[in-house]
């Protein structure tokens, strides 16, 4: 068998088992048309089968539709596939009597079935065999409240509830061994006078799994019970004995109540899971309970988890009579009263009552009824509803079809109903478009307003769509600042981003209201005045604080909407220094707020400024001013920052200078910067060096060890201009650093000679000492030394001792420089020294002319033994170019002893040769071959052949060398014959 599934299923309820209704589904996005549908619709169910028996009992749960047939039999539907039925035969006992009702847990893993006799039975969602429930024979259950943590694998703890008044607690769990009982326990917890218990219901509090609500409903008396739970081990205790042992229930009491209704408790399902909703943010569940006076409705709160809690919810619960469900004054005709109602069901926001063969939905908030459907005819009986409390869907039985209550947008108009009951708050939350969340702002804030909440107000006022300029005069002539303050910021937070206009109004609107708090809060403090009754100058002094952290807070947030010169100029018309800075300081404005500080001499908060800055041209810009009032301070905020260029400070370094230009060199701050920029940053600007040499030079002190230094430091490679310091230093008269710079450019010469105009000879020796490569020059420069040092010694002996420091120098380049009247017995042995010098040279060098003369002698011998060279030639010796007998045709041998035949020479220098060499050969060849010369002159180019081709062997010389990147084996070869 098989069971259709209607036209529109997917698109109404992609889980559901629906029929299409007559109008279709809106389409996607078109909220209009959805609102003009009705709310509710009563679709009927096609069944593609015949079923042989009335429906006698059917229960919903998480897309499982179950039906017990009145044959005992029972049908189990997966909607997700509802091709695929389950048909399961009760046990014999039970079918003989009926199926009278069913219990399905929410996740449709457990069904208690109830037959007819008092026999009960279980059936687990994986199995087809149902299994009598032995302990519980001849209990007649009235109602179950399932374990809130539902789950799948047993029922765990639950409540059940019977005709006779008792509440048990049972476990329950399919087992298929046959000795093992399905009820693991069985408690009976206690038994209540008042007849069949009706309803129960369980669930636990935010999320405490030790503690439990339990609602019990009777015909006429619903009783709240909170507490702690015991613990179980493994199903093999109570948990519920505790509860009921220690805890007294709440207790709502029907006077007038009667036994003819059939009372019931229901909830409402589980509230949609939107995307990103948490679970603490769900609202409370609804519940309702059915008497014969009406439905008693309310919220199941979770605060206070105690045993008050009873108490708050049925506070907050209300009646709706009977009369206002069954004969609503606003309907068409009017019904009659005596009718009851039969059942009722919960959605999110309404009640579904079935009344005779009619559906009357009821909305909860107004008890107004909503629709009313005609569904049942003449004779049939209806057996119910079900709700699907996982999936949000609703169903109605008869005895032999089945409906299904489509719910479309429910809380359309839930907004406007809670609006209208002054429950702003909730209304908020449940606006869906701007427009409603408008609506709603608008009724709250007029009533906050007339309430004289005028705080409030103004925060919901800012989200409303009433004019803004009635809600700014009606603020301002109510003379409420604060709430205006307030509105401002409300409503520029909701205007739109390309609102600009609007956005810069508000904000530079809002600066003016916070620069006139400020100083009204101020003039308070000062005058020792009380704002208010109960405010105090203590209390002013705290709201001042607090105020300007809103003020800041605004700033940081609005900055971007703010005009720069009409804060400004808002802000300086009221003299607020402080907030004036910190708007600068939130701009980034940093120059506005150097320039404030400085132009009122406030260096160390300039300072303060400064530290925070990263940007270049701040430092360039107010480095000339602060060097001259902090160089100290200044100069340790520039080597914070490496990435400065040294070079766009240089004319605030020698301004700085020129006003420090008597004190040590060891406090000058310019010079400390621009060492800091040449030791440590390694500065390689020229400008740079040139300051500091400019700098050094320019100091009224003679001390030159810190320029000295600075010169010695920079090697061979000097980052400064040469000229331009040497000049500066002539002009300033820095001899030593005159006589290094010399020195570093080469200039020997006019280093010596003004080393020794100043009588430094020590340094001068020093100085002709450096070029060594050079001994021309480095005795020339030795020579001006000896000079002035024979010049100026008292005795020859000490300056001839001196000079022996130069090995270049001969008594003979000194002699010129002494005094006429110096004795010769001074440096008689210098003298007699040099003479045996030369004597020792004059011997050295007829040696080697004797030396010379006897290799030139050698070399004619061996000249003339050139032209009788042989060379023996043994018998059958081979040519080491062709392998052939060497002796065959004409052939060379060299000293080497390779022989080769004069072709084969030839071709193999033909081949290993150039271009130019190999030409030449082949003309030769050429001329020789074909008769072209003659006589001596074929002599000639014999001779010249011989010499091209037989100028060395081809085995050892030049031409072995140019064939290594040759293979030893080549093409020609076999590979085979070098194998070893």
């Amino acid at each position: 068998m098989a069971l259709e599934l209607p036209d529109g299923f997917a698109a109404a309820n992609a889980a559901g088992f629906a029929a299409a209704n007559a109008a279709g589904s809106a389409p996607n996005g078109n909220a209009n048309l959805t609102h003009e549908l009705p709310i509710f619709t009563i679709e009927r169910v096609q069944l593609a089968f015949s079923i042989a028996a009335d429906f006698a009992a059917a229960e919903v749960a998480n897309n499982v539709i179950i039906l017990a047939l009145s044959n005992g039999r029972i049908l189990r539907i997966d909607l997700t596939r509802p091709e695929d039925i389950d048909d399961i035969d009760l046990p014999k006992k039970g079918a003989h009597t009926g199926i009278r009702r069913m219990f399905l847990d929410p996740t449709a893993s457990h069904l208690i079935i109830c037959a007819a006799n008092g026999e009960n039975y279980y059936l687990h969602s994986q199995s087809r065999q149902v299994r009598p429930l032995s302990r519980l024979r001849g209990v007649i259950i009235e109602s179950v409240a399932w374990n809130p943590s539902l789950p799948t694998a047993s029922t765990r703890e639950i409540l059940i509830g019977a005709t006779d008044g008792h509440i048990y607690e049972a476990f329950i769990e399919t087992s298929n061994e046959f000795y093992k009982k399905e009820v693991k326990h069985l408690k009976n917890l206690h038994r209540l006078p008042d007849g069949p218990i009706t309803g129960l219901w369980v669930d636990d509090l935010k999320g405490k799994t030790d503690m439990r609500r339990v609602v019990i409903g009777t015909n006429t008396r619903l009783f709240h019970l909170v507490g702690k739970i015991g613990h179980s081990h493994d199903g093999s205790g109570s948990v519920y004995t505790k509860l009921f042992e220690s805890e007294q229930p709440v207790v709502h009491e029907l006077s007038r109540a009667t036994q003819n209704a059939a009372p019931s408790v229901v909830v409402s399902p589980d509230p949609p899971q939107e995307e990103g909703h948490r679970q603490h943010e769900l609202p409370e569940r609804a519940y309702a309970w059915l008497s014969s006076l009406g439905v008693f409705h309310g919220k199941l709160l979770d605060t206070p988890a105690d045993s008050n809690l009873g108490a708050k919810v049925f506070s907050e619960s209300r009646m709706i009579q009977k009369a206002q469900i069954v004969s609503p004054e606003s309907g068409g005709r009017r019904r009659a009263t005596t009718e009851t109602i039969d059942a009722i069901a919960l959605t999110q926001w309404h009640i579904v009552s079935l009344i005779g063969g009619r559906v009357v939905t009821t909305n909860r908030l107004t008890g107004q009824v909503v629709s009313e459907h005609d569904v049942l005819g003449p004779g049939q009986k209806a057996v119910g509803f079900s709700v699907d409390l996982q999936k949000n869907t609703f169903w109605l039985f008869t005895s032999e079809e089945i409906f299904e209550i489509v719910v479309r947008d429910e809380d359309r108009n839930i907004w406007e109903i809670m609006m209208q009951q002054q429950q702003f708050e909730p209304a908020l939350e449940h606006a869906h478009t701007q427009s409603q969340k408008e609506t709603v702002a608008a009724a709250y804030g007029d009533h906050l307003a007339t309430k004289g909440h005028w705080n409030e107000a103004a925060v919901v006022y800012g989200r409303s769509s009433k004019p803004f300029e009635d809600i700014a005069l009606s603020i301002i002539d109510n003379n409420q600042p604060d709430a205006l303050r307030k509105f401002l910021q409300t409503k520029l937070a909701s205007t739109s981003k390309s609102a600009i206009m609007q956005r810069i109004m508000l904000a530079s609107w809002l600066v003016e209201v916070f620069m006139a708090k400020l100083n009204s809060l101020d003039d308070t403090i000062i005058t020792q005045a009380e704002l208010s009754e109960n405010l105090n100058p203590a209390d002013s002094r705290k709201l001042l604080i607090s105020i300007k952290r809103e003020y800041q807070d605004f700033i940081n947030r609005y900055k971007n909407d703010l005009d720069q010169k009409t804060v400004y100029d808002v802000i300086s018309s009221h003299g607020r220094e402080e907030e004036l800075l910190y708007f600068a300081n939130a701009i980034n404005d940093y120059n506005y707020e150097l320039a404030y500080w400085v132009q009122r001499e406030r260096w160390n908060d300039v300072l303060n400024v400064l530290k925070k800055q990263t940007d270049p041209d701040v430092f360039y810009r107010y480095s000339s001013v602060l060097m001259t009032h902090v160089p100290q301070e200044m100069v340790d905020i520039l080597m914070r920052h490496s990435d400065l260029k040294p070079r766009s400070l240089i004319p605030a370094l020698l301004e700085y200078n020129r006003a420090f230009s008597g004190g040590p060199n060891s406090q000058n701050q310019a010079i400390r910067y621009l060492n800091y920029v040449v030791y440590q940053l390694n500065s390689k600007d020229a400008a740079v060096h040139n300051t500091l040499v400019s700098i050094y030079a320019s100091h009224p002190a003679k001390d030159e060890s810190g320029l000295l230094s600075y010169l010695q430091a920079q090697g061979d490679e000097p980052r400064y201009d040469p000229d331009f310091a040497l000049r500066l230093c002539i002009q300033h008269h820095r001899t030593l650093s005159c006589v290094h710079i010399y020195t570093s450019m080469g200039q020997f010469l006019q280093a010596v000679d003004l080393a020794l105009s100043h009588n430094e000879v020590e340094l001068a020796a020093v100085i002709a000492d450096r070029p060594m490569s050079n001994p021309q020059l480095r005795k020339r420069l030795w020579l001006a030394v000896a000079r002035k040092v024979i010049s100026q010694s008292n005795g020859i002996k000490t300056a001839i001792d001196f000079l022996k420091r130069c090995d270049l120098l001969k008594i003979e380049d000194l002699i010129p420089f002494f005094p006429d009247f110096v004795v010769i017995d001074d440096f008689k042995e210098e003298i007699c020294g040099a003479l045996e010098d030369y004597s020792r040279n004059i011997d050295n060098l007829k040696k080697e002319m004797d030396e010379s003369s006897q290799t030139a002698t050698n070399i004619k011998v061996d000249i003339a033994a050139l032209d009788h060279r042989y060379a023996i030639v043994e018998p059958g010796e081979k040519c080491y170019a062709c392998g052939l007998p060497l002796l065959s045709r004409q052939f060379f041998v060299f000293p080497c002893q390779h022989s080769f035949h004069s072709d084969c020479l030839g071709r193999k220098v033909l081949e290993q040769s150039g271009v130019g060499k190999s030409s030449k050969i082949k003309d030769l060849q050429l001329q020789i071959h074909r008769g072209l010369v003659s006589g001596p002159k074929r002599d000639a180019v014999v001779a010249e052949l011989d010499s091209l081709v037989a100028s060395a062997c081809i085995l050892c010389s030049d031409f072995a060398i140019k064939r290594i990147d040759e293979p030893f084996i080549t093409k020609d070869d076999r590979p085979e014959e070098w194998a070893l």
